[in-house]
Order: C-alpha cells, then structure tokens, then sequence
C-alpha cells in the first residue's frame, strides 16, 4: 500500500499521490462528458490506493458538477486494468467508493467503461460496476481469482449472475478462463463494439447521445433501475463476505499469493 494518501486535483485535471510526478487517473472535461483514465499502464493498471483514491476524486468531480451529464472511465490504449495490484495486498477501499473507488459508491449520472485490451479480476468488476460497457473487438474479459486460490469479491459473484446468463458466469468464476468481447457483445453485456484503438471514440458517440436528452430524467431513470436490480445486494455482499473470511484464512490463499508473487505455478492442498 501507499504510504502517503493524500491526492490533489491538478490544474490539468489529473488525480496524483503526493510528492508523484506521474499521476495513475487523470480526468478531463468533454463538453458535458469527464472521462476518466486509469495511467499506470507498466503496471497493466493494477488497482493500489492511489489509483482508488483517484478514482473517487474524479467521480466527486463529475456528481458534483451540475454541467457535467455523464462519465466514461477508460484505461490505456493495450489495458484497461489487471485488478488489484496483489503485490499491495487485497482491494484498496475508499470512504465513498468502497473497493477501488467505485465498487460500492452510488451516482446519479451515468458511467460508461470504454474498455481496450485486458480488463481481468478487478479489473471486469470495476466494468461490471459501470452502467453500459463499450468494447474494442479483442478485449478480453475474465474473473481469474481461483488461479490466485482466492474469490471475486468485488461484486462479481452476484454482478456477474445478474448481468450474464448464469451458466456462463459460473464459468467464469470457476474456470478464470477469460472471454472476449466479441461474444459478450453477443450476450448483451457489451453495448457497443469498436475496432481495436476506438473504444473511446464509441464511448464518446453513446455519450453524447445521452446528454441529448434531460439530466433529470436521465439521472431519476438510472437511479430507478438501480432500485429496482440492486434490492438483493445485501445478501451478495453477504455472501461474498462469507465466502472471501473462509477462501483467505485457507493454505490456498496464502500458496497463491506467494506463488504469483514468486512467478511460479501454485502447488494446491485444498486446505
């Protein structure tokens, strides 16, 4: 974890840790549109406190903004994010957000995942917390946290089932096999596809289309349908809660951790 938490909004609108040169989210104003990218590419945009802390700064920005109508969060041209940095240890939360920034956090105004390259483990679950998804044809998405002897638990366990046929998200969830976008489009979690390097631009055109229309409708409809899906989170998050205490206090966990840390393949003991 980062020793330092505090973060500043920069005159270019970029989130950064302290004393840091080189901000991981960085956020800028489209006419009514922010978007807001993850810059830790060498990291493949694994998720650590400060790219959390950035998140959430730049979602306050775009709730709090009257003129701004909707967001889009992407990540770099080859990745949109890896996940948790494991390396920094499990899912870094902040006050508003929950894990990464957004998982928890509720809004107003709607959000748009533009997502070019990987987009695995935490990664999917900030997509699956997102409420429309575009895609660069390629893009590949999957929840590998049983690779890692450890549970999705970011919302995946009952995100997925609720935005994929069930069968197919027990297949990801079990397997860590990943899928492209390619076919989720096919399954209706892709809203639009893009050829490889525009996903933005298409974030962009659905964007736009939504501030066509009147913010307050916009924002009472979403905030309607988030009611109407999200009356059984609690027993999910319940769920995941119990299942993650069991999954980290095993000899698994702590042998996939050490063996993705040391590069090599884990050794099983199903304890």
């Amino acid at each position: 974890m980062a020793d330092t938490k505090d973060s500043s909004d920069g005159a270019d609108g970029s989130t950064a840790k302290a004393g840091s040169d080189t901000p991981t989210v960085t956020h800028a104003r489209h006419g009514r549109v922010l978007v807001i990218s993850l810059r830790r590419e060498h990291k493949r945009n694994a998720v650590d406190q400060q790219i959390s802390d950035g998140i959430e700064a730049a979602l306050d920005v775009l709730e709090n903004d009257p003129d701004l109508w909707a967001g889009i969060l992407t990540g770099t041209s080859t990745v949109f994010s890896a996940g948790t940095d494991l390396s920094a240890g499990y899912a870094p939360k902040t006050e508003r957000g929950g894990q990464y920034g957004i998982i928890r956090r509720p809004r107003t105004k709607p959000l748009i995942a533009a997502v070019e390259g990987l987009a695995l483990g935490g990664g999917f679950e900030i997509v699956l917390a997102c409420d429309l998804v575009v895609a660069a044809r390629g893009a590949r998405f999957g929840l590998p946290e049983v690779r890692r002897g450890l549970l999705a638990n970011c919302g995946a366990i009952f995100r997925a089932p609720r935005t994929l046929p069930l069968n197919v998200a027990r297949e990801l969830l079990v397997t860590g096999d990943p899928v492209d976008a390619e076919r989720l489009h096919g399954l209706g979690v892709v809203n639009r596809l893009a050829d490889p390097g525009h996903a933005l631009d298409a974030a962009f055109e659905l964007a736009e289309r939504i501030c066509l229309n009147s913010p307050t409708a916009v924002s009472q409809t979403l905030q309607a349908v988030e009611r109407a899906v999200t009356a059984d989170d609690d027993l999910g998050w319940q769920a995941t809660e119990d299942g993650f205490r069991t999954v980290t206090a095993s000899a698994d966990a702590r042998e996939g951790l050490t063996a993705f840390l040391e590069k090599r393949p884990p050794q099983w003991t199903g304890r």
